[in-house]
């Protein structure tokens, strides 16, 4: 496929999703599509372990499953200072899912794309977090929890005076107000681009690579796939500690 159009031609390819609709309304189909059956792959692995787990000699999966379960909570219990018994799932369902978003740039670039030309399919974006649109509503879904726990522990008046009298006292509520409104605009768009940011960019890496040629790209892919475990690894963890750690920030009543 590397030769259709030449480079500029394939990697617009690539980094093209297939959409319909126009403007606001515009649905990135692959996007909904493969964050759908990641998400169901997830509730899938740890439901079908649940009900076949023992308190015997745990099988292979077993083992994973708890190892991931105790990993989270660990930092659940490091980080949130709060009472909720949302959070650790809600943070179990965030590595969980984000990983297998950014586990999907470990696929040959071409395979998935391939299968859906022959489908009729024009293009397809196969890794969700390289879609700013994805990492934006998943960042935002933190982002109203954040506001919906502020208001809940300390009430809509304690709300209105940490929004407007924090830091520098109630003498300076427009500036604390424009200070505070940047603060926490800042938390979403941060975790939005910081996560599409590392994927969009190892994901064009990995397109290079497949533009060279075919005695070069596993000199270069493998190295490279090795590091991207890492970084996959890596900024799912940060999706997730961050959003334990804005969420602990908002169950703390001053």
């Amino acid at each position: 496929m590397a030769s259709e159009g030449g480079a500029t031609g394939y990697i617009v390819h690539h980094l093209t999703p297939l959409s319909v609709g126009e403007g606001f309304w515009t649905l990135h189909l692959d996007t909904l599509f493969f964050s759908a059956v990641l998400g169901c792959l997830f509730i899938w692995f740890f439901k079908s372990v649940a009900e076949r787990a023992t308190s015997g000699v745990p099988g292979l999966a077993q083992n994973f499953a708890e190892m991931i379960v105790e990993f989270v909570d660990t930092q659940v219990k490091d980080t949130f200072h709060g009472r909720s018994e949302l959070i650790a799932p809600l943070a179990l369902t965030i590595f969980c899912w984000v990983f297998l978003w950014n586990a999907m740039d470990m696929l040959p670039v071409d395979l998935l794309p391939m299968i859906g030309s022959l489908m009729g399919m024009e293009y397809m974006r196969v890794v969700p977090s390289t879609d700013l649109n994805g990492t934006f509503a998943l960042s935002l879904s933190v982002f109203f929890l954040i506001f919906f726990y502020s208001i809940k522990v300390k009430g809509i008046f304690g709300f209105i005076k940490e929004m407007t009298c924090t830091p520098f006292g109630p003498w300076l509520m427009p500036f604390n107000l424009m200070l505070k409104v940047v603060e926490e605009l800042a938390k979403p768009i941060s975790l939005a681009l910081r996560l599409f940011g590392n994927l969009y960019a190892g994901e064009l890496v990995f397109i290079l690579i497949a533009l060279l040629p075919p005695v070069v790209q596993p000199l270069l892919g493998f190295p490279w796939a090795i590091f991207h475990i890492l970084v996959i690894t890596l900024q799912a963890f940060i999706f997730m500690v961050l959003t334990i750690v804005y969420l602990s920030l908002a169950h703390e009543d001053h």
